[in-house]
């Protein structure tokens, strides 16, 4: 078995897609992304897959995402950004233009704007002079493997390569094989956020975040 692991590309689109999805569910039925886009799983699966493609170039466009491979398929994704200069308001523009291409309505966007508001109850913060790393998701046929300590390696990697001493990494509580991948690539807790809106709006109590130095 050989893992290899590369930037993304732009037909790698239909797998970020997936891996967003997936990592925003978790271990949990329901996820960040199933909220605020309130449709049916194949168009979620749809809008994020046309937003990976999306310029201008933003948080969760393909470029961001580093891809691990298995005997040459692609089996995982992450990112790995800087908030300040490529955070969460470089999605605004992205997604405005995704939801009009779709023909989504403003009474089709609105109940995922009332979850949103429940998630950003635990939302977790970003640390100072921090790179952030997201939307950790692996195929389930390749599970277990070792592909996710080598993405990990890998995006840690490039943040120091961009001049970062800290990452962070935030997940579920209760996600247990998360926690435990992203103890053994040297992250170590360091605070979390509850709130019986998110429990409501989610199902579970809240996130936790590590850190560890780069």
């Amino acid at each position: 078995m050989n893992i290899t692991v590369r930037r993304g590309r732009p037909e790698d689109a239909k797998l970020i897609a997936w891996c967003m999805l997936m990592a925003g569910r978790s271990h949990l039925k329901i996820g960040i992304w199933d909220l605020i886009i309130s449709q049916p799983e194949a168009k979620c699966l749809e809008f994020l897959e046309m937003l990976t493609l999306q310029g201008p170039r933003h948080m969760s466009y393909y470029s961001e995402f580093f891809v691990a491979e298995v005997d040459g398929k692609p089996a995982a994704a992450l990112e790995g950004f800087d908030p300040l200069t490529n955070g969460e308001e470089t999605m605004a523009e992205p997604m405005a233009a995704v939801i009009k291409k779709m023909g989504l309505t403003p009474e089709d966007m609105t109940p995922g704007q009332k979850s949103l508001e429940a998630f950003m109850t635990c939302h977790a913060d970003f640390a100072p002079g921090a790179w952030v790393i997201e939307q950790v998701a692996t195929r389930p046929e390749y599970r277990r493997m070792g592909v996710v300590s080598k993405l990990l390696r890998a995006i840690i990697d490039e943040g120091r390569k961009q001049g970062f001493h800290l990452a962070q990494v935030a997940f579920y509580i209760g996600n247990t094989p998360a926690e435990r991948s992203y103890k053994k690539a040297g992250f170590k807790y360091y605070d979390e956020k509850r709130h019986p809106d998110f429990e409501d709006a989610i199902g579970c109590p809240g996130i936790v975040r590590l850190m560890r130095d780069i």
